[in-house]
This record gives structure tokens, C-alpha cells and sequence, in this order.
């Protein structure tokens, strides 16, 4: 029996070009002046970062802006363009510049099963931070109520591997055999069912991701529920 349900965000719960062109496209924009402004406060550790893992330790805020953008360009989850994406688009979310888009069926799904004691929870490689915000400035709603956790790559882990699939079950105290995740990654189903979980895969007309066997498959939340 199901008892909680994890959900990714991008290609899953919104499309890919929600997702990449609204907070990756603000990130790009502001990221610079973010920099300057707060090179002695908030993008401190962000700084500090950068400069170690591109193994530049003399970069300025101007080399640092060209580093980070050039790894959001690439999609590369490294945890300081993570934290400085989930700082900068905090105002963006906040200004009424950035709002949470979603697939039509995936509000009234995640409705439905919040109202049948299913227990939510988020699992995106986005920052928790941009994943709260998500769900909090959504265009349908405020969706945040039914959510009761977030994780992302610093709480839990890289998404292909099963070893972040086991700290998730543990820390929401759940059997991972009772645990549905949902995601249009067939790689990251394939690292949840290596942790125990059961998976459903999410293939959207339009989204990059193709569906592959052996896991089971559907286009649309509506369908999910047979399957659990």
C-alpha cells in the first residue's frame, strides 16, 4: 500500500521550458548585480565555492557571474549556482515576477490525494528554497499546504543514486516499498527501485525524457492512481 507520494518537479509536475526559461532565464539576468551586491553577505559562501571547484581563487564577481552562467547554460547542479538561483529568484517570486507553472491534471491530483491521507512530498534538483516557492506562487494557487517536504541535492543527494533514495525514506519514516515516486527520469526511477521504491514514470507530450522499460508509464496524474 502507498502510503506517501514523491514527486520531481521539471518534466513532472511543470514543463521542462517553465522550469529552464523562467528561472533559469532570471537567474541569467540578475545574477551579476546579485553578485556585486552581496559579494560580503549572501553570495559570501557562494563566492568561496565557485572560486574552489572551478579552481580559480583570485575570481571577481565578474568571472564568478561568467563561471555560474556558464553551468546553468550547461546544466550543471552545482550546489553554489543552486543556492545563488534559489536566493535571486526568491525576489523574483516575491516581486510577482516568477510564478509556478504546472501541468493542468497535476493541482487537482495532488488535491486529491492530500484529501485521501497520502503524505506529499517534493524531490527536485532545484534548490528547496525554489521548490517552496514553486508550489507557494503557483498560478493555479497556493499548493504549498499539500506539500510536507522538500528535498533537493544538498538534503538528500545526487538523483540517480539510490543512496539518496534511502536518506528520503528515513527521514519521512516511511518503508521504502510503501513510497511512490514519480518522475520523468527513467534513470532516477531506475535508482528508486534500486532503494526499494515503487515508481511510475511521467512521459509528457513534449518533454525531452523517453519513456524505457521495464517501468510502468503514464501521460497524464489522472492515471497514476490506478497504478498504486
Amino acid at each position: 500500500m502507498i502510503r506517501a507520494i514523491v514527486v520531481d518537479i521539471e518534466g513532472t509536475t511543470s514543463p521542462t521550458d517553465a522550469v529552464r526559461t523562467d528561472l533559469y532565464g532570471y537567474t541569467e539576468q540578475h545574477l551579476p548585480q546579485w553578485l556585486a551586491e552581496n559579494a560580503d553577505g549572501a553570495a559570501q559562501s557562494v563566492i568561496a565555492t565557485t572560486r574552489k571547484l572551478a579552481e580559480e581563487p583570485t575570481a571577481d564577481t565578474v568571472r564568478i557571474a561568467e563561471i555560474l552562467t556558464s553551468w546553468l547554460h550547461s546544466d550543471i547542479k552545482a550546489e553554489p549556482l543552486k543556492a545563488a538561483q534559489g536566493a535571486i529568484c526568491a525576489q523574483g517570486f516575491r516581486a510577482g515576477a516568477l510564478h509556478g507553472r504546472f501541468f493542468e491534471d497535476v493541482p487537482p491530483a495532488l488535491k486529491t490525494w492530500h484529501t485521501q491521507g497520502l503524505h506529499l512530498y517534493v524531490y527536485s534538483s532545484g534548490s528547496e528554497r525554489n521548490q517552496r516557492d514553486w508550489f507557494t506562487y503557483a498560478e493555479p494557487g497556493d499548493l504549498s499546504g499539500l506539500i510536507e517536504d522538500h528535498f533537493d541535492l544538498v538534503t538528500a543527494g545526487p538523483k540517480r543514486d539510490p543512496k539518496s533514495y534511502d536518506r528520503i525514506a528515513e527521514r519521512i519514516a516511511t518503508p521504502p516499498e510503501h513510497i511512490l515516486f514519480l518522475s520523468d527520469h527513467p534513470d532516477e526511477l531506475d535508482a528508486a527501485v534500486a532503494a526499494g521504491w515503487q515508481v511510475v514514470g511521467v512521459r509528457r507530450p513534449g518533454e525531452p525524457n523517453p519513456a524505457r522499460p521495464p517501468h510502468h508509464w503514464v501521460s497524464t496524474f489522472a492515471d497514476v492512481e490506478m497504478t498504486v
